[in-house]
């Protein structure tokens, strides 16, 4: 009977102190937006963002509220003699926040760091060869998204992807849409939808689409989509994510089904911005 007490009030407590962590984060958030938005942001977005002026004024202010708490809460940590600046944290911030607009979010919660390198960056890793001979392999990277609360980019490629927001490639979309779908464990293609109902829709439509672009890159058969999109799941939730935001209006032509699961995800509809 003692035991049974025991175990109970630590789940009480245990329950009571996620509570009230959630309270502090959030008290100290909303102190975090009443803030004035720094001036010299507003000319790192002006000036690196193209994409910022195209958004309805409503989201710009909010992009501004989200900009300020990511900042707050993600360290960023220069790489290979990089120096962190401003210019940096709000052209990186500005892009992972574009996902997180309109939505009740906690703010990638599993994110802890941001590593910056200045270019592309070399990853060291393993292939498996005929025979079973396992060798060095090298591959290099624009960016990577770790579920150890990591996600590392080029600078070079973050500054070239922002200042062409109609491309349909952008590296900091794409691994932060990563990150949104490694919430709820490994990355996987699906995200934590709104309800459980969203789902059996969801997993209908992308298995679909997926299944068509992987025969687009087998036949080499054109697509709006980078065949990259084909590898697995997570890496064609992570490429339709950059069309959605940036190429949105042939998106919606060619893939209309698709897109309306993205926008419904997104709670965004964002064909009338560019």
């Amino acid at each position: 009977m003692l035991a049974i007490v025991i175990v109970s009030l630590l789940a009480l407590s245990s329950i009571a102190w996620i509570a009230s962590r959630s309270w502090r984060v959030a008290k100290h958030r909303k102190q975090v937006i009443k803030h004035p938005f720094p001036s010299s942001w507003r000319t790192i977005l002006k000036q690196r963002m193209p994409y910022f002026r195209s958004l309805p004024t409503d989201l710009q202010l909010q992009l501004k509220d989200l900009i300020q708490v990511f900042i707050d809460e993600k360290e960023f940590i220069g790489c290979d003699g990089i120096v962190i600046d401003d210019e940096m944290r709000v052209t990186i911030a500005a892009q992972a926040c574009l996902l997180l607009l309109n939505r009740k979010t906690d703010f990638y919660p599993k994110l802890k760091q941001i590593l910056v390198y200045p270019s592309v960056f070399i990853v060291k890793g393993h292939e498996q060869h005929s025979g079973g001979v396992v060798g060095d392999k090298q591959r290099l990277l624009s960016g990577e998204s770790w579920e150890n609360g990591k996600v590392v980019l080029s600078w070079q490629t973050t500054q070239d992807d922002a200042a062409d927001p109609k491309d349909g490639s952008n590296v900091v979309i794409h691994e932060f849409a990563h990150q949104l779908d490694q919430e709820d464990g490994n990355a996987n293609g699906a995200p934590i939808l709104s309800s459980l109902h969203d789902y059996s829709s969801w997993s209908e439509v992308l298995t679909r689409e997926f299944s068509q672009l992987q025969s687009q890159a087998e036949q080499n058969i054109p697509s709006i989509f980078s065949y990259y999109g084909a590898t697995n799941p997570a890496e064609f939730f992570a490429v339709i994510t950059e069309v959605f935001f940036e190429r949105p209006q042939d998106f919606y032509h060619a893939h209309r089904e698709l897109y309306t699961e993205l926008s419904h995800f997104f709670k965004l509809d964002p064909i009338n911005w560019h």
